[in-house]
């Protein structure tokens, strides 16, 4: 009796399992064609669509193909999408306010999703850095500063200035922002070949490169999306965002470096903290020059005090930290002896590199006290 009990409640339980396994099968189709449903409704964009007010010509087979294409593109790499929204809304509201004050359109903004996604760092293979992607040459045009100690490239507030008036002096030459923001991608001078060569200047029946073929379906495809995330799957609730950019602006002026962490003392705060304050800092030290530098929001008073009183102190430790270079010394020797880093040699003493000729006699800066090690 009892293996007959047991034979039929193993039937049993074989027959659910099957049971669960095709609902759950069924339930994975359903979902699957739902979602495909939706992705075709998606992309089913209203007219008129266009960018800064210039139409763009759905009705062409060849711009419908190309614009559904950048937004398939998008909504399957959704995560980016996300950060997209998330990072708008710390970033939007400054580009919204420069593009309302010198009277230029809004869609603009949207150019900054195509080249960096709103990322500080973001570099391109071709030189192209920082949430505007500017190469060195046109930076340069636009009195970004590029150098060993600072790219201006990445601070946002600079870029975008020079980033808007850049798009400004485009559309004076093309008289259209559709071949402004080509123009952006690809250089002017190379838009005005293919404009010559092709005998038309309509962005869409142009035959360019790759990239730039893409480009301004790239930028419509941000603009669609985030213009009404939640049509698209996107819901994202104001927590959800990254808080917009607050902080205190100080002035500083140095004869000679002045390392970051003192300025981040004088601030309350951490060298880290500093650093993605302002990005556009690339090493340990301010560069001598006057700079206006951000810090925390409410950090500012009391600043030039705590700031002047710390400068000192380091000078003091600096003075103290005299090391005169022995025969036979290197600077990994050195290093060991004294329980150092190389690199932090290196930086204090601003050397070429680790194989860089000691002689007896020289004078090397190296903090040894240090309450982390």
């Amino acid at each position: 009796m009892n293996k007959i009990y047991k034979f039929f409640t193993l039937i049993i339980m074989t027959i659910a399992l099957v049971i669960a396994a095709e609902e759950t099968a069924n339930a994975q189709i359903g979902w699957q064609k739902s979602a495909g449903q939706s992705l075709i409704d998606a992309l089913k964009v209203k007219e008129p669509l266009t960018f800064c007010n210039e139409k763009v010509p759905l009705k062409e087979n060849d711009v419908r193909e190309r614009l559904e294409r950048e937004m398939l593109v998008s909504l399957q790499n959704s995560d980016d999408v996300i950060l997209w929204l998330k990072r708008a809304y710390r970033y939007f509201p400054h580009i919204e306010m420069v593009l309302r004050e010198n009277r230029l359109p809004d869609d603009l903004k949207y150019i900054v999703i195509a080249e960096s996604a709103l990322k500080p760092l973001a570099a391109s293979h071709k030189g192209a850095v920082g949430f505007w992607q500017f190469i060195e040459s046109t930076g340069k045009r636009y009195n970004i500063t590029v150098n060993s100690d600072i790219d201006e490239r990445r601070n946002f507030f600079i870029a975008t200035d020079a980033a808007l008036a850049y798009l400004k002096d485009l559309y004076s030459i093309f008289n259209s922002w559709t071949l402004a923001a080509a123009a952006y991608n690809m250089g002017e001078d190379g838009l005005k070949t293919e404009i010559l060569m092709q005998q038309t200047n309509n962005y869409y029946l142009l035959h360019l490169n790759q990239e730039t073929q893409r480009y301004v379906f790239r930028i419509l495809a941000a603009k669609i999306i985030m213009s009404d995330p939640e049509k698209y799957g996107f819901h994202l609730s104001k927590d959800d965002l990254y808080p917009p950019l607050q902080f205190d602006r100080v002035e500083i002026s140095a004869d000679n470096p002045v390392p970051i962490q003192v300025i981040a003392a004088a601030a309350n705060t951490y060298f880290k903290i500093i650093k993605e304050l302002n990005p556009h800092l690339k090493g340990y030290d301010l560069p001598p020059g006057r700079h206006s530098v951000l810090i925390p929001k409410g950090t500012a008073d009391g600043f030039s005090g705590r700031y002047e009183n710390l400068l000192n102190q380091w000078h003091i430790e600096k003075e103290n930290a005299t090391y005169t270079v022995q025969k036979g010394d290197s600077i990994y020797t050195i290093a060991k002896n004294l329980n150092v880093s190389v690199k932090a040699i290196m930086i204090w003493n601003d050397l070429a590199g680790v194989n860089q000729k000691l002689s007896p006699g020289d004078k090397l800066v190296i903090f040894t006290r240090n309450r982390f090690f």
